[in-house]
């Protein structure tokens, strides 16, 4: 053990040797870091969440928003505590070399940056599918996905979240904080209206011979149960830009992630229940659809008889995706410049104008976005590749907490998660379900994604860089093999109905995810660096100047 983990002390290291012109400003206080998580949380999830959560489990869905709400406050609980040990902005990608060294850091850098800059595409994606009922050409009423016409506007929309991002951060959590008051006042409306316009007690009962329990997994994934609780990282990348973290972090996050699971909660009963229950009878709950699906909220309250209010929802369905990819826009070019600041990616994505913004990585995620709009044209597909990155993304976290409790159990923590031995595996396990339950196609995309990743970088750092082996930290990253095969194969052999082969059942591939992360977290946790490498690695991300500054 380190005799003394609490005076950590050593050379000061500098995490980029950039010479930046400006940076980063510590004005984001406890209420711009909830409204950061809340106003990245309300985004397109609520305009259409309970509509596939519906077609997937029925009325079971408002137990997927329970599940789903406690999953994400498990992974919130583990990163409340990381994120005030070392509060910078990116601190994700900082906090991924701890533990396992330089390899690992990368490929965790490269799954961040891959999780973070599809949701401004996705909300673009958004906007533009409820735009479709008064700007017909821009979504394809048969297949939803987007035509050329409508692939140019997002192009626009995109460009414009970006823009607006080279604002000061102080304005950008002014704009966002207000936005999020109508973010909020706007689906707690819509269930009320819905709510006092019609409601059908019989919806919510559950025939037992028709009850389909493995889907209430499923939307968790698919549905954009997961896509939309995951605002409370918004606040986790602001990290180094508020002044009191150790106070304002883990408010912020636990709240938001409350804050959400009641407010959507509450939105998928007001929905279900106001269906008309001939909808349901003509073909039951997975061929429950509108006449303009593409706005099913919309669609809704006209069929209950409140036309006045769909006009405020289509006025919302274009404030709340905006704000959402807004404010993920600004999250996401911070992990990109903590990538830079690291040196996963070039130095100079870590630039800061005199604005206090990241400019280099803001250009870098409205390409990289932009990209994405190619292989997932639709809400619906977008969001099931998300909630599964995502949730790969943070997996590293509960594997840290562990090594951290064993190895300096006495560091001080502004904040400390209680049970943390059941909450971080239990988090780790609920991560793997959600890659699981995300489907084999999803996940097959995904690690062909980084498999490609992997060869460019090695291509790189064998023939250009011309680099050590032995400066990677291989063998802390050997581990990495038997994880993402053993979900690659357990995925494809799973359930058709996820997309697999079948010669598992639901159950079968649900135990077997159980067996692997426990499997997992042991081979981990034994394979973390040494301990002086440890604590020179938490002496680098803790003590090394960031780019913020009062």
């Amino acid at each position: 053990m380190v005799s003394d983990p609490g005076t950590l002390g050593g050379a000061v290291y500098s995490p980029t040797s950039v010479a930046s012109p400006g940076k980063l400003k510590k004005e984001a206080g406890i209420i711009g870091l909830l409204y950061a998580g809340v106003g990245g949380m309300i985004g397109s999830g609520w305009l259409f969440g309970p509509l596939n959560a519906a077609q997937q489990a029925g009325p079971l869905s408002l137990l997927a928003w329970v599940i789903g709400g406690a999953a994400v406050l498990s992974l919130a609980l583990v990163y409340a505590e990381l994120a005030t040990m070392f509060p910078r902005s990116g601190v994700l990608v900082h906090m991924s070399h701890i533990s396992h060294g330089r390899l690992v850091g990368r490929v965790w850098s490269w799954i961040l940056i891959l999780a973070y800059v599809t949701i401004a595409p996705v909300e673009a994606i958004a906007i533009l599918s409820y735009a479709e009922a008064y700007v017909p050409g821009i979504i394809e009423p048969s297949t939803h996905v987007l035509t050329s016409k409508g692939m140019v506007w997002a192009f626009v929309l995109l460009a414009i979240m970006v823009g607006l991002n080279f604002l000061a951060i102080r304005l950008v959590l002014a704009f966002n904080s207000t936005a999020t008051w109508i973010k909020l006042f706007i689906p707690v409306g819509t269930a009320v209206v819905l709510l006092t316009s019609s409601f059908h007690a019989e919806n919510l009962t559950v025939p037992h011979e028709s009850a389909e329990w493995h889907g209430i997994f499923t939307a968790i994934s698919t549905a954009g149960i997961f896509f939309s609780l995951f605002g409370f990282r918004q606040a986790i990348d602001l990290a180094g830009e508020t002044s009191n973290p150790g106070r304002n972090l883990p408010i912020a996050v636990i709240g938001t992630v409350i804050i959400g699971t009641v407010l959507y909660s509450l939105l998928q009963f007001a929905f279900i229940a106001a269906i008309d229950p001939a909808l349901i009878a003509q073909g039951g709950w997975t061929k429950l659809t509108f006449a303009h699906s593409s706005g099913p909220f919309a669609a809704l309250v006209m069929a209950v008889g409140a036309t006045w209010w769909a006009v405020v929802l289509y006025a919302d369905a274009v404030v709340s995706p905006a704000a959402c990819g807004f404010i993920y826009t600004t999250t996401s070019s911070r992990i990109i410049m903590a990538s830079g600041e690291t040196g996963d990616l070039p130095r100079h994505l870590a630039l800061i104008n005199r604005n206090g913004v990241p400019w280099v990585a803001l250009i870098a995620s409205f390409l990289l976005g932009a990209i994405f709009f190619f292989p997932f044209p639709s809400w619906h597909k977008l969001v099931g590749y998300i909630s599964s990155i995502t949730v790969l993304s943070y997996g590293i976290g509960p594997i840290l907490l562990l090594r951290l409790r064993l190895t300096l159990p006495d560091l001080p923590r502004a904040f400390t998660v209680k049970g943390a031995w059941f909450i971080a595996p239990i988090a780790f396990l609920f991560s793997n379900f959600i890659i699981l339950w995300s489907g084999y196609d999803t996940v097959r995309f995904l690690f062909l994604l980084l498999t490609i990743f992997a060869c460019i970088y090695f291509a790189y750092f064998i023939f250009v860089a011309r680099g050590n082996f032995d400066d990677l930290d291989i063998a802390h990253a050997l581990w990495l093999l038997p994880y993402f095969g053993g979900m690659f194969l357990i995925s494809m052999l799973g359930p058709k109905d996820l997309g697999g082969e079948g010669l598992m059942n639901f159950e079968t591939a649900s135990l077997a995810t159980i067996a692997l992360s426990i499997v997992i977290l042991y081979i981990a946790l034994r394979s973390t660096l040494p301990e002086e490498r440890l604590v020179g690695e938490i002496r680098r991300v803790a003590e090394a100047p960031s780019a913020a500054s009062h």
